[in-house]
């Protein structure tokens, strides 16, 4: 660290908290990535409950039994070889037209209808459901909030050693306006695309330990690509949170012979 940058931080007080903030990090056992995280799990888990409660008030929720039945089967598969400590596990079927699904921590998990038509069969849906509770399971959303605050702090820290110099308020303003964009193009939407893509890869594991044929998830990465394609984008790749559809395919068929090892089929 430069001796000015680290002498500033001192004096503002803000090193000690840079030093915690570069510790803080876990490691995903599946996939050896280091994660940023220093928000606790109880109070990851407790962001998880409230949201999902006031998603359960707003949205409505399908009423359909065999639809409810199918989506909670599959998800308390996945959910047991997931293996995520004090999780409150709770799979709810939303009506919406949107081909989605989302993962909120502490094992709270959304359907929305729309994905149903892409889903087509119970293996179908243990691609989307594995996919979600790998990101609820590596605490994904607690790892996003820990970068948003470290991005936070960053620039903070910038606006802070810039307040004591002799430069002019515009080019103040141009520093942090290229520190925002620097972040969000280089670190929070590529760590997005990275945790998808490990969300993807763990997803791909647990479907195959449930007893899912995990072949199928490249089916049902084929089919969410069709109708993406035919209904178009034009947001480039560096701008978006998701990785290409293609990319996704590619890389679920590398993983898939590891994942084919660990998978035993179950009636």
């Amino acid at each position: 660290m430069l001796p000015y940058l680290r002498k500033n931080l001192l004096k503002l007080g803000l090193l000690p908290i840079l030093i915690w903030a570069l510790t803080s990090c876990t490691t995903v056992s599946e996939t050896g990535r280091s994660q940023l995280n220093f928000i606790p799990a109880s109070q990851e888990l407790q962001l998880g409950i409230q949201s999902f409660s006031t998603m359960k008030e707003e949205m409505p929720i399908s009423k359909d039994p065999k639809i409810n039945e199918m989506v909670t089967r599959v998800g308390k598969r996945i959910a047991e070889v997931a293996h995520l400590p004090n999780a409150e596990w709770e799979f709810v079927v939303f009506e919406s037209e949107q081909a989605n699904a989302f993962a909120l921590p502490g094992g709270k998990v959304g359907i929305y209808t729309g994905i149903l038509s892409i889903t087509k069969d119970e293996t179908g849906l243990a691609t989307v459901i594995g996919h979600e509770v790998a990101h609820a399971s590596k605490s994904h959303g607690a790892e996003r909030m820990s970068r948003a605050l470290a991005i936070q702090f960053g620039g903070s820290a910038i606006s802070a050693l810039l307040s004591g110099t002799e430069i002019s308020d515009n080019k103040k303003q141009a520093v942090t306006t290229v520190y925002g964009l620097g972040m969000n193009l280089g670190v929070a939407l590529p760590n997005s695309r990275v945790q998808e893509s490990e969300a993807d890869q763990i997803g791909l594991l647990y479907m195959a330990r449930a007893g899912y044929d995990p072949a199928q998830a490249v089916e049902f990465w084929k089919r969410f690509k069709e109708i993406n394609d035919a209904q178009g984008t034009s947001t480039p790749w560096f701008l978006r949170t998701h990785p290409l559809d293609q990319t996704r395919i590619d890389q679920l068929k590398e993983w898939l012979p590891a994942a084919k090892r660990e998978y035993r089929a179950r009636n």
